[in-house]
């Protein structure tokens, strides 16, 4: 069908954080005595929020994290991120190639505007995703994917109906979110096994971001 908006994902689908946030959380969560591997964190943490840490680490070992641990987390992560961060592979040239086509697009994160900010900045694609393009669950109460509410509240703020977007999403939540949205969505799977998007409602899959192009 001809899709009158594509959402995007922002870590994972156009910004090549998560091998970076990932190892920092791991690290960290190491350090206060809970071994934590890099392919377990992104089992348990990835396209989550951040309270998903301290339940998964209540759960598995009946601990409680620091007060201060998620501001500590992040403080680490922007570190690490300021000292250098790249785009997804043909994450600049597709965002050219919908813009060159007419297909109006958009980012929708979890993350928050500043963590979004320094994202975009570092990895160069800034000038394609101003800011008015950009949403958060920051402009959603803070209301995170699952939920459809970031989804939806991209939609109407450029005033696309939700059955003509197409979402690009590389976690089960950012999957089930627009599915409970009512919109198609593409899993990417750079990361996540395949059949973890499927079960999670995924449209279609994609193994690099130009398959995309061939959807639309």
């Amino acid at each position: 069908m001809g899709y009158q908006l594509v959402i995007f994902d922002n870590d994972g689908v156009l910004v090549d954080s998560e091998p970076t946030a990932h190892r920092i959380l791991s690290g960290y969560l190491t350090e206060l005595g809970f071994p934590t591997t890099l392919e377990e964190s992104y089992h348990h943490f990835l396209g989550n929020a951040g309270r998903t840490v301290h339940q998964v680490i209540a759960d598995r070992y009946q601990g409680v994290l620091p007060e201060d641990f998620t501001a500590r987390c992040h403080d680490r992560v922007f570190a690490a991120f300021r000292e250098g961060l790249a785009a997804t592979p043909d994450a600049a040239a597709v965002l050219t190639e919908l813009r060159q086509r007419g297909v109006p697009y958009c980012l929708a994160s979890s993350s928050d505007h500043a963590w979004i900010d320094l994202t975009l900045d570092r990895a160069g694609l800034r000038p394609q995703l101003p800011r008015e393009v950009v949403f958060s669950a920051q402009d959603v109460d803070g209301v995170g994917k699952p939920a459809p509410d970031l989804f939806l509240h991209a939609a109407a703020s450029l005033g696309v109906a939700p059955g003509d977007c197409l979402v690009v999403e590389d976690s089960p939540n950012g999957v089930r979110a627009a599915r409970a949205a009512g919109m198609d969505v593409i899993g990417y799977t750079a990361l996540m096994p395949p059949q973890r998007l499927v079960d999670a409602g995924a449209t279609a899959l994609i193994e690099r971001l130009p398959e995309l192009l061939d959807r639309l």
